[in-house]
């Protein structure tokens, strides 16, 4: 015996156990423990033939080989015929009591044999026959298809020939051959094997398909940590999303269940048997011992890179296993057989030094230690892009872990209701709420459960059962819609897999009276996805007015119920809870008393006149507060449902602007409302004195053309011009004014660009001047100056810009236009309107005040002459070719009160006649019942 060197090696041993030990941990952790124990049993009787092995004499090795050899290849000749087909392979025999896998035999005939054959040195027919015999084994296993094993196979063969020494003059051209002929692989892959070769060369394969194990493998690793999940208690779901967990996949799942610890582990022990079985080389006493040694430490070498490789995704998935530490029987005996034979070999050499032959007759296998350290660089480098990528990606795999193993029912959020200024509602929810079943959460079986469930809802047994059977692959199914009453009683049943959630549907009490103002609720559509991304499918979100608006108020937070589910979908616990947290109410500064007195003073202005359309606007002069929003046409928003009434709703859309807020959405020419506007401009630029008295008459000739007076009049100044709307004034005034400074006042007045009321759709008007009006591929006329000047032609406004401009001339600062005033219960919150924005000209204004002011004490609004308070106003009588009748739009818009402006009410008749007479009367009416409610004489609902 060799001094200080022991027969055995327990190193190897120890490996070699750790190996299977950390291979039951996996088991054990996946909930595979019927495997576990099958395990034990193949590895006590693979330590059984380890230790039979183990004291094989070495001139018993080339019938030992041989005989493994032979019977390996008679079993796979025997597998196309009788064997087991699994996943589309033909690999296994089936003896009853235990299945054999055949080409796991020939991975050893192919270390021994060429071994036992190249032993005496290299000859060209030693090497012919060599590639001969491993030929055949190895075309029977790639005819399986096992192609993997095939190449592992073929890897082992030549890394045998050239541990034998071969000369490389044969080797290369057989080694160029192997690798040009890859390429023709392709045309013998099987689909499947295919789309692991896409996989692998494609960053681009479907992760629900092809790129499936792909995704697995990384998620275990990446977020396995250095101690695993095997405590976690959802850790047995986890790991049935982790395909070949005990086989192909086995390292990736030990480190998901014990962390990459465990990993190391299994990569130290897979490099102590390569390293011992080096060094059991080294002393080995024959050529051929330290060729059958070296190449068991190659085969466990190779194995181990392409498996944990195939589990990093650094190689192609190929169904490789881990010699002892991968489930499989005939893999486990084969694996200790395989160290019993490096035992063999290291006993035989310590034990019977002597009959060695001198070192120049027993040449050491070429490159040992090249080829150990190249498979310990290998397993290095992947244990440390195994940690790298729990670092970088740890976080991020572990949560599409959570993931894809979570469904989620939406509880939807019950909507906030939206009140009037005194707390009036404007938009309720209907006491209504929807009762759903999670799919395989409720047990169908259960007839006391079913016919409890039945009896709450009202409905026969059989009707739910018929209900419950139609609901497909549906994750929920609806079962019926409840009272409140009923609701808390299914609430207080407590039925597993039983939602109750408001039905969402909405109710407007007063129906078209401000149909326009607060919109209506819908399902959400694309364009309401691309606005708030995080929206569930399925949610109601507001869809027009206040209620598209203010919607991330009033929609609520949504709630969910989830659940665990296994890879094919199926429930299997209950997950996270959490309960939806209901909308916000949203109280306005709208007074309902006035909104009604507005909308029914509107109507028969427009019935009497013989109008299209009317609108009308009662703000807040000093901060923007709308306190009235009427538009007629309006529309009863509740026939938008669900379901909707298509038949009301059709009927709604005949007549002319019946969808629209004609009070922010309807744009036509203001007319002589207009002309505070132009006399505005004139402070600013100063072309004409206000004291100044000039020639008007009834007509303007300009440019060879006439513009006409509303009726004759005499020489006017500025305030007698507002006074009675004198046309001939404005024209002229316009003319000397020129469109720019015309348009520059204008513009800070608010003309031709939004009033930010908060209201979606808002029209913005038109100020058109030379330059824009070009630009649209529009004329300037010379006369456009002149209609300019009264507020035809190239102007358009909204009723609620004539609102601002009206304020903003009064009180020397522009608001803007707010209906909202603040949401929440109990303590609410304000919503602040926006700070008034001072008009740099304010203190030029007088004359054009003094004109409105005289304008409603006597002259065209000289009706508001007998309100309690001094009120200023402009009327207007505007042509507009889309009006109906003799096409004249009445406007009418006046402050109240006028010393310290309070408050402005602004209506338009399109199609009404005369300002005064049709748009006049329902502005009184409207300053009469505020002032009435400022000083309390009259109730305020």
């Amino acid at each position: 015996m060799l001094r200080g060197k022991r027969d055995s090696d327990p190193w190897i041993v120890t490996a070699a156990v750790v190996l299977v030990v950390l291979g039951l941990l996996n088991l054990i952790s996946i909930d595979m423990t019927a495997y576990a124990v099958r395990q034990v049993l193949f590895a006590a009787a693979g330590l059984g033939s380890m230790w039979v092995v183990a004291r094989l004499r070495l001139g018993d090795l080339r019938r030992f080989g041989w005989a493994i050899l032979v019977v390996a290849t008679v079993l796979l000749a025997a597998v196309p015929l009788v064997g087991v087909e699994t996943k589309g392979a033909q690999r296994w025999l089936d003896f009853g009591l235990f299945t054999v896998q055949p080409s796991e035999l020939v991975k050893l005939g192919v270390v021994v044999v060429p071994a036992t054959m190249l032993a005496g040195g290299y000859t060209l027919g030693r090497f012919v026959a060599t590639l001969s015999v491993v030929s055949v084994p190895v075309a029977l296993v790639a005819l399986q298809p096992d192609l993997s094993t095939a190449v592992v196979l073929l890897a082992t063969a030549g890394l045998m020939l050239i541990l034998a020494r071969v000369p490389l003059l044969p080797l290369l051209p057989l080694f160029a051959l192997g690798i040009a002929a890859l390429p023709l692989a392709v045309l013998f892959l099987r689909p499947y094997q295919l789309e692991r070769v896409h996989v692998f060369l494609s960053s681009s394969a479907d992760p629900a398909g092809a790129g499936w194990a792909k995704l697995q493998a990384d998620i275990a690793i990446g977020s396995g940590g250095l101690w695993g999940l095997a405590r976690d208690p959802l850790y047995g779901l986890r790991a049935e999303y982790l395909p070949e967990s005990e086989h192909d996949l086995a390292f990736a799942s030990v480190v998901y269940g014990w962390g990459l610890l465990a990993g190391l582990a299994v990569v130290v022990a897979a490099l102590v048997i390569v390293w011992r079985a080096a060094l059991a080389a080294r002393v080995a006493r024959t050529r051929e011992a330290a060729l059958v040694a070296v190449g068991v430490g190659g085969l466990f070498g190779i194995q181990a890179v392409v498996a944990i490789g195939a589990s990093l995704s650094l190689l192609p998935q190929t169904g490789m296993p881990i010699p002892l530490f991968s489930y499989g029987g005939t893999a486990a005996i084969v694996g200790f057989v395989s160290i019993g034979l490096v035992l063999a070999v290291r006993r035989d050499g310590v034990e019977r030094p002597l009959w060695a032959p001198p070192a120049r007759g027993r040449r050491k296998p070429r490159g040992v230690t090249a080829g150990s350290v190249t498979v310990t660089a290998s397993l290095v480098v992947m244990s440390l892009f195994a940690w790298q990528l729990q670092n970088a990606r740890g976080a991020q795999l572990r949560a599409v872990s959570d993931a894809q193993m979570t469904r989620c029912v939406r509880l939807p959020a019950e909507r906030g209701q939206i009140l009037d200024r005194k707390g009036l509602p404007l938009a309720i929810n209907v006491a209504e709420y929807t009762v759903s079943v999670v799919s395989l959460m409720f047990d169908d079986n259960d007839a006391a459960a079913r016919s409890e469930l039945a009896a709450l809802l009202g409905v026969t047994a059989d009707h739910l059962t018929e209900t419950l059977g139609s609901r497909g692959e549906e994750l929920q199914v609806v079962v019926g819609r409840v009272s409140p009453e009923q609701a808390r009683r299914i609430l207080d049943a407590r039925l597993p897999g039983v939602l109750v959630a408001p039905s969402g549907k909405r109710y407007y009490p007063q129906g078209a009276l401000l149909g326009p103002v607060l919109g209506h609720v819908a399902v959400a559509d694309q364009d309401d996805m691309e606005r708030w991304p995080q929206l569930a499918l399925g949610s109601r979100v507001g869809k027009a007015g206040l209620e598209r608006q203010y919607d991330a108020l009033l929609r609520g937070i949504d709630g969910k119920q989830c659940m665990y589910v296994n890879p094919s979908g199926r429930p299997v616990a209950t997950g996270e809870r959490v309960d939806p947290f209901r909308g916000y109410d949203l109280r306005l500064y709208l007074d309902l008393g006035l909104q009604q007195l507005a909308t029914d003073a509107l109507t028969e202005a427009v019935r009497t006149s013989g109008g299209d359309l009317g609108a009308a606007i009662v703000m807040d002069a000093r901060t923007g507060a709308v306190l009235t929003l009427a538009s007629v046409p309006g529309f009863d928003n509740n026939v938008y449902g669900p379901p909707a009434d298509v038949v009301a709703l059709a009927a709604q859309t005949r007549a002319p602007g019946a969808m629209l807020n004609n009070v922010t959405q309807t744009a036509v020419p203001p007319g002589s409302t207009f002309k505070i506007v132009v006399a505005a401009a004139n402070a600013v630029s100063p072309v004409l004195a206000p004291e100044e008295v000039i020639e008007t008459g009834a007509a303007y000739t300009y440019g060879g053309q006439t513009f006409r007076n509303w009726q004759p009049m005499g020489p006017s100044n500025l305030v007698q011009a507002i006074q009675w709307s004198d046309n001939v004034y404005f024209y002229k005034l316009g003319e000397l004014l020129g469109p720019e400074k015309i348009a520059a006042v204008a513009d800070q007045l608010g003309v031709g660009r939004p009033s930010g009321i908060d209201l979606p759709g808002e029209a913005e008007g038109f100020l058109g001047t030379p330059e824009n009006v070009g630009s649209i591929g529009a004329t300037w006329y010379p006369g456009s100056t002149l209609l300019m000047g009264i507020g035809q032609g190239t102007v358009s406004a909204t009723p609620v810009q004539v609102a601002r401009w009206t304020s903003g001339i009064a009180t020397g600062a522009m608001v803007t236009p707010q209906l909202a005033a603040e949401y929440g219960s109990g303590e609410a919150m304000q919503i602040p309107p926006a700070t008034p924005l001072p008009l740099p000209f304010a203190d030029r204004l007088d004359p054009v005040r003094a004109g409105m002011r005289a304008s409603a004490a006597a002259g065209t609004a000289g009706q508001l002459a007998d309100l309690p308070v001094q009120a200023g106003a402009k009327t207007g009588t505007a042509e507009d070719p889309s009006a109906p009748g003799a096409g004249l739009n009445a406007w009418f818009s006046a402050v109240a009160p006028f010393d310290a402006p309070e408050i402005v009410v602004s209506v338009l008749v399109r199609g009404g006649g005369f300002g005064s007479a049709t748009s006049g009367p329902v502005v009184k009416k409207l300053l009469e019942r505020y002032l009435a409610q400022r000083s309390g004489s009259v109730p305020t609902r």
